[in-house]
């Protein structure tokens, strides 16, 4: 008799399980690694050090479940909106340096240092190009939802990123690229983007700090590749999403020829929380090289699928008994899984601790 197999994703990642009976489900998680390339010295030095169990003043998404509106005044009790304009006023430097302090990494799969990524952009641009920040909101991977759940529920985390991210990359607009099918989710996004320029937190003198800086929304057709970045630039530009070869990088000729940085939704609506709290706040949850808080979305063979905010590092077991209530027909009843999509290798029990 079969026992049930799972799979997990992360990033933009899926999660397929075989029960019993044979039926294939999707189960997508992203944003956990729960192996070490260090192996037993890694094991080691964090024999003492359990993650997880992150408390609720602790989380940065805090309507991820919409249950509060998503407005800008409900927004702005929640704490969105707070200070902006003495971040803005202080500059790209300061901006970049709080990121790479915090340790934060892309959201979308890859992981890449975001404070290092975002400082490859040109200070200054000797021909006159503007510079743009592209968001993507393409979210397209089966089995992954987090982002979608930020544009639904807590839009307004998302602009106000747009404007701090975009600020600290030199940046005068931003795109977000929204998958096609997301149609409430896109009615949300474009509410909390013209309350925003309603409220002069972005436009013109972005939150009255002499900085200007428009966000557009822009939403796709459903075209899968589009979550790779040029292809999604191809796509912004009004061209068959295709991607392009590389060199050149986008952060040198992206978005109409300008520089241009493509980012993950989630990576971008933490960071003005970040800089409120303190990039050494952060820094604190998950381990080195692992930092921070991530939105996992998990589906499949568990007890109740969910969404929800916990601490980098925290292990797989702990991930799922905890937010999830358990796998279907109990631990012992996993086999595998796969945290990235199906060209990713399982994980078994084995791999948790």
């Amino acid at each position: 008799m079969l026992r049930s197999k799972m799979s997990l994703a992360f990033g933009r990642a899926s999660l397929t399980s075989v029960s019993r009976a044979g039926s294939l489900r999707g189960l997508g998680m992203s944003g956990v690694r729960l192996m070490s390339t260090d192996g037993e010295e890694w094991r080691a030095s964090n024999a003492e050090k359990r993650y997880g169990g992150l408390k609720d003043e602790d989380r940065i998404f805090t309507n991820i479940y919409g249950e509060y509106s998503y407005h800008i005044d409900e927004a702005m009790k929640r704490g969105d909106w707070y200070r902006t304009k003495d971040m803005v006023v202080k500059g790209r430097d300061f901006i970049i340096d709080c990121i790479k302090r915090s340790g934060l990494r892309g959201r979308g799969g890859a992981g890449f240092p975001s404070g290092l990524k975002y400082s490859f952009m040109p200070k200054e641009s000797a021909d006159g190009r503007p510079s743009y920040l592209v968001i993507n909101a393409d979210e397209s991977e089966p089995g992954t939802c987090k982002d979608r759940e930020i544009m639904r529920s807590d839009p307004h985390k998302l602009v106000e990123g747009a404007l701090v991210v975009g600020r600290g990359m030199g940046a005068r607009a931003a795109y977000i690229y929204i998958r096609g099918e997301f149609i409430h989710e896109r009615k949300c996004l474009e509410i909390a983007v013209q309350e925003a320029y309603d409220k002069g937190m972005i436009g013109k003198n972005a939150c009255n700090s002499g900085y200007d800086f428009d966000v557009y929304v822009h939403f796709g057709a459903g075209a899968y590749i589009c979550g790779e970045e040029t292809a999604l630039i191809e796509s912004l530009e009004g061209k068959q999403g295709k991607p392009r070869l590389k060199p050149p990088f986008p952060a040198n000729i992206g978005l109409y020829g300008c520089p241009t940085t493509v980012t993950n939704v989630e990576t971008v609506a933490v960071v003005p929380t970040i800089i409120r709290r303190g990039p050494e706040w952060f820094a604190g949850f998950g381990r080195k090289n692992n930092a921070g808080t991530k939105l996992f979305c998990v589906s499949g063979h568990v007890n109740n699928p969910s969404t929800f905010e916990e601490e980098m590092s925290v292990p797989m077991k702990d991930l799922l008994e905890k937010h999830c209530g358990g796998v279907t027909g109990g631990w012992d009843n996993l086999l595998a899984v796969i945290p990235g999509g199906s060209s990713v290798p399982l994980l078994t029990k084995v791999s948790d601790s």
